[in-house]
């Protein structure tokens, strides 16, 4: 740019408008003003990208249409709905959201930055979506591409997470007043087809002109990075139980924490000098109360989180005895397995689903005299 003025600025909205009215993404939530819709895509398309939220957005929205089928709803359908797009915390903030504002709000969405981002769930950059394209308010937005794309256009040396404000500053100043909303749409376009992380396709951006890094061969050393922390890793023992009847034992997670209310296989962390076997007899039982024979090898699934890495080595399993009780968990259920279907996984226990679909279901031992269930 030649100077802090309107000219300048408003050549970069022109050019970036222009670009997204020819290569603009044609996905679901652009075809619609409705804003129950686009905050639930706003929701989604948190840390998930496109490609795997397009289904998922179109299957909530034939199960739950409007803002107030979506807070009468029951937690465990709404987890049901959210599975396989992970961060599962943020299934909880949509449903609390949409029943503060059904609540207090009439079943209306606040139009108000200050107010919106009281909501669970809801930060500036979710707000800035949510009210520039369903209202057309110019609010800004600042998610990792946007980020990035900011950081090349006027070359700055900070990393991001320490120059927030100015960049902010700059997604604000930017942002047309006129058609907010679909600059902010583009602009999510240019930094996931354009301007990528590790090759960035100069030669196709809008800006290329007007992008400070490009001028000065800056756009492969930008944005700056600081050394990331290494990723911690942990290897968890984790039992499919079965009992005489062919049913398997699952339990549901606690209402705080990872993964929170989801249902998963038992099991538990192997701690140093441990075997996989002796793991899994101590977390049932400590987590259950239940005496268990560990069998053969089942499957092992590497999954990785955001700030962990896990290695779930799984076992077939037989109860023995005890009662289960809710130590670890706040409930238990002893499942058919086509019927875990209807129960909310986390994406790496899926793996573990399929591989049961896939094996046959081991012989009950002989010398366990019949193994049965005791109930409460």
């Amino acid at each position: 740019m030649t100077g802090d003025r309107w000219a300048d600025w408003q050549w970069f909205r022109t050019e970036l408008l222009a670009w997204y009215a020819q290569h603009g993404r044609d996905l679901p939530w652009r075809r619609t003003h409705d804003p129950y819709a686009i905050l639930v895509s706003e929701f989604m398309l948190q840390q998930t990208q496109v490609v795997t939220v397009i289904a998922h957005y179109q299957k909530w929205l034939k199960q739950l249409p409007t803002i107030q089928t979506c807070a009468q709803a029951q937690p465990q359908d709404i987890f049901k709905l959210w599975e396989g797009l992970g961060y599962y915390r943020r299934a909880t903030y949509l449903h609390q959201t949409c029943q503060i504002i059904v609540r207090e709000y009439g079943g209306k969405i606040p139009q108000a930055l200050d107010t919106l981002i009281t909501l669970p769930g809801i930060g500036r950059t979710t707000a800035g979506g949510i009210l520039s394209h369903a209202f057309n308010l110019p609010t800004p937005i600042l998610d990792g591409n946007v980020q990035r794309v900011l950081s090349r256009l006027f070359a700055l040396t900070t990393p991001p997470h320490r120059n927030q404000k100015q960049l902010w500053h700059y997604s604000q100043r930017l942002l047309d007043p006129v058609a907010p909303g679909r600059f902010n749409q583009a602009l999510m376009d240019v930094g996931a087809g354009v301007c990528l992380p590790k090759d960035p396709q100069c030669g196709r951006c809008p800006w290329q002109n007007g992008c400070m890094s490009t001028q000065t061969q800056q756009q492969h050393d930008l944005p700056v990075r600081e050394p990331g922390k290494e990723i911690p890793h942990r290897t968890i023992g984790v039992g499919v139980i079965w009992n005489a009847q062919g049913q398997v034992l699952i339990d549901q997670r606690p209402s705080t924490g990872l993964l929170a209310n989801l249902w998963e296989f038992p099991g538990g962390k192997v701690e140093a000098g441990e075997s996989v076997p002796d793991c899994i007899r101590r977390e049932i039982y400590e987590e259950l109360g239940l005496e268990i024979q560990v069998g053969e090898h089942l499957i092992t699934v590497n999954h990785r989180y955001t700030h962990l890495r896990v290695t779930l080595v799984v076992h077939h399993c037989f109860y023995r005895s005890g009662i289960p009780e809710l130590r670890g968990c706040q409930a238990y259920a002893w499942v058919e397995l086509p019927d875990l279907c209807r129960y909310p996984f986390p994406q790496a226990n899926q793996k573990i689903i399929q591989a049961l679909q896939e094996s046959p279901i081991p012989p009950y031992p002989l010398e366990m005299g019949g193994g049965r269930v005791q109930s409460k």
